[in-house]
């Protein structure tokens, strides 16, 4: 029979628990109301025909601590008058976390309440929107509230995150902990503390005023008159984007490919560099306004992704050309083409007309499934018959 058990009770109420609503109001202060649970119970037939099987679900029932049952009269024709649940209430907090056996939890947490309130008291707000997380951090919680305390005493501090002293507390504590304590400083730092405009935990230390680990650019200098080191050869350079950005050389055209052999391999061509790429997202680059001066080439993967990185990269640079990128080039590599496992769906709107024809062919899965021509299979030859058709160029 699918009448209405102990543990179905207990469910509905570990809802509640699930959804904060009874850790809320140790927090808040609101009054807790009592509580209506549904219930099913034996209707009119078997409460006749399972007569013994009625009995001991009531007894079972009323003997259940913490809830209190509103009862009915029912006057039945064969087993006669009869005293039946009309519904179940919870009447009290304290009755409701103790059928679902989280005293315990509840104690612990007001410790934490308590602790906030004494010693960051504008994050009690924080508590009653995430008890639940707060309870799993419990343990954390007297360090975390130190970093906030710190970080509120140091404001935008210009260091990096490992330079952060306080006593019992290692750098590698913040680091594991970024998403929550960004969540704690944004409630507690003044507006003027906090760069809003860096997110996540991959911008936490540009927003909130730490130094950020460089990024580096790798590049090689293809013309030996424009070398940035002395004694022969083209040597493999990576400086972070500062650094990178503040070079002061007669380029006039700068390659950038995703192939790290490629890059390697990439031949000697006057007043040009080679870049190595990393795919999505361009902001070592962002600061070398020196860029805009130059022919920029991408060559990328023959493939949505490889679009969608020039896509991006366009956004930041308009006058981005892309190289080797092209219908001939895909089907004269038509023995190697693979397969593209996750293409790109969204419309790439920095794409020239060929470019987006190119890529709508390969989205619409219109030359097979999935088609893709990674740049490594492009052949040396073709690579440098294209090098040398770019005006002004000869290999």
């Amino acid at each position: 029979m699918k009448w209405t058990t102990a543990a179905d009770l207990k469910q509905q109420l570990m809802h509640l628990w699930q959804r904060g609503e009874l850790l809320r109001p140790l927090v808040t202060g609101h009054v807790w109301e009592s509580r209506r649970l549904s219930f099913r119970g034996p209707d009119t037939a078997q409460l006749s025909e399972h007569f013994e099987m009625v009995r001991t679900w009531l007894a079972q029932l009323s003997g259940i601590d913490g809830i209190r049952i509103q009862w009915r009269e029912v006057n039945h024709r064969v087993v006669g008058m009869q005293r039946l649940p009309a519904s179940i209430w919870v009447d009290s907090l304290e009755e409701a976390i103790g059928l679902i056996g989280k005293d315990g939890e509840v104690r612990r947490f007001k410790v934490l309440l308590e602790l906030t309130r004494q010693h960051q008291p504008l994050l009690v707000e924080w508590l009653g929107a995430r008890p639940l997380l707060a309870v799993e951090l419990e343990q954390h919680w007297p360090s975390l509230l130190a970093v906030v305390t710190w970080l509120t005493e140091h404001q935008q501090p210009g260091i990096y995150l490992r330079q952060v002293d306080i006593p019992g507390i290692h750098s590698k504590f913040i680091e594991r902990h970024k998403s929550v304590l960004g969540e704690l400083f944004d409630l507690v730092l003044p507006e003027q503390a906090v760069a809003r405009q860096y997110k996540g935990a991959s911008q936490f230390s540009s927003r909130y005023g730490f130094l950020d680990k460089p990024t580096g650019v790798r590049f090689r200098v293809l013309d030996q008159h424009l070398a940035l080191l002395p004694g022969p050869g083209l040597p493999d350079i990576t400086l972070d984007s500062t650094s990178f950005a503040q070079l002061e050389m007669a380029v006039r055209r700068v390659f950038v490919t995703e192939n790290e052999t490629n890059f390697l391999a990439f031949p000697p061509l006057p007043d040009a560099i080679v870049i190595f790429g990393k795919g999505y997202g361009w902001e070592a680059l962002k600061q070398a306004d020196w860029l805009a001066h130059c022919t920029i080439y991408y060559w990328g993967d023959i493939d949505t992704h490889g679009f969608a990185i020039l896509d991006q990269l366009r956004r930041r640079f308009g006058h981005v050309e892309s190289l080797l990128m092209d219908r001939s080039t895909l089907d004269a590599h038509a023995q190697y083409w693979g397969r593209e496992e996750r293409q790109v769906m969204h419309d790439l709107p920095c794409l020239t007309a060929e470019e987006r024809a190119l890529f709508d062919l390969l989205r619409d899965n219109r030359l097979g499934g999935g088609v893709r021509l990674e740049q490594e299979y492009v052949g040396y030859r073709w690579v440098m018959a294209a090098l040398k058709q770019l005006s002004g160029i000869s290999g």
